[in-house]
């Protein structure tokens, strides 16, 4: 299994958010972040305590198998795009165990 994170534009959150949920990915999370994408424009920046410009950002992570890493990572980059630029980055890490909170344990 692997963890996807993105770090992506606000304005591209919801087809992307739909696009994976028209994957079948449900199990998706939205963190609010600050980076240092390069803004949209000048309504996107913020500056940080040292005075670094930052934007505020969304990071998309979900877990998926082996083997849908390509598709999956193919369709953030695809989607969550503005322009000819880079707009945003895409990680992929290994996860060594899963394991559910609460409900009856793995078998």
């Amino acid at each position: 299994m692997k963890l996807i994170k993105a770090f992506v534009h606000h304005v591209r959150v919801p087809p992307l958010i739909q696009a994976l949920a028209d994957a079948g990915y449900r199990n998706i999370t939205l963190q609010d972040v600050k980076g240092m994408l390069k803004p949209l424009g000048e309504h996107e920046l913020d500056f940080s305590q040292g005075m670094v410009p930052v934007i505020s950002e969304v990071r998309v992570s979900l877990v998926c198998e082996d083997q849908a890493v390509k598709a999956v990572t193919t369709l953030i980059r695809e989607v969550a795009a503005i322009g000819p630029h880079v707009s945003g980055w895409v990680y992929v890490s290994p996860i060594d165990q899963a394991l559910p909170i609460g409900g009856d344990p793995p078998a």
